[in-house]
């Protein structure tokens, strides 16, 4: 999957950079952005029990920063859910809770709802380093 700036389409994977994380959301319209909690700011980490999935528009979701849509490998997009079924699903969960920032974070909730797999690249990546801190031990 590679990251491009270009105009959101319904069903796409949106993410936006703040600090050194991303935040992830399903798009649905600029007035809808489906994601597992608003973006990840000191202030709306303060009671990660209460984070849940929720419905916001693009402005709230990006923080004023830039957008990038997913670009999907021909791979990918054999495995895709279309879009009517990735918003339909992520529409279901509104209201859901659960939120873990390591073990179930809005890129998980992305990749489930578009491809049926909760997987986080952000969370495989601080394991790797993780490992290679210690292996250096």
């Amino acid at each position: 999957m590679k990251w491009v700036y270009r105009e959101c389409r319904y069903g796409d994977i949106i993410r936006v950079k703040l600090g050194s994380v991303y935040h992830y959301g399903i798009f649905v319209s600029e007035d809808e952005v489906i994601a597992f909690g608003l973006p990840p700011t000191a202030e709306n980490l303060k009671h990660q029990q209460d984070i849940k999935v929720l419905a916001t528009d693009i402005d709230v979701f990006s923080c004023g920063n830039m957008v990038e849509a997913a670009q999907l490998t021909l791979k990918e997009k054999l495995r895709r859910h279309n879009p009517d079924k990735t918003v339909s699903a992520a529409r279901a969960r509104i209201g859901e809770g659960g939120y873990n920032l390591i073990h179930n974070n809005c890129e998980h909730f992305v990749n489930e709802v578009v491809f049926g797999e909760k997987i986080s690249e952000q969370e495989l990546e601080v394991r790797r380093k993780w490992q290679r801190f210690h292996s250096d031990q």
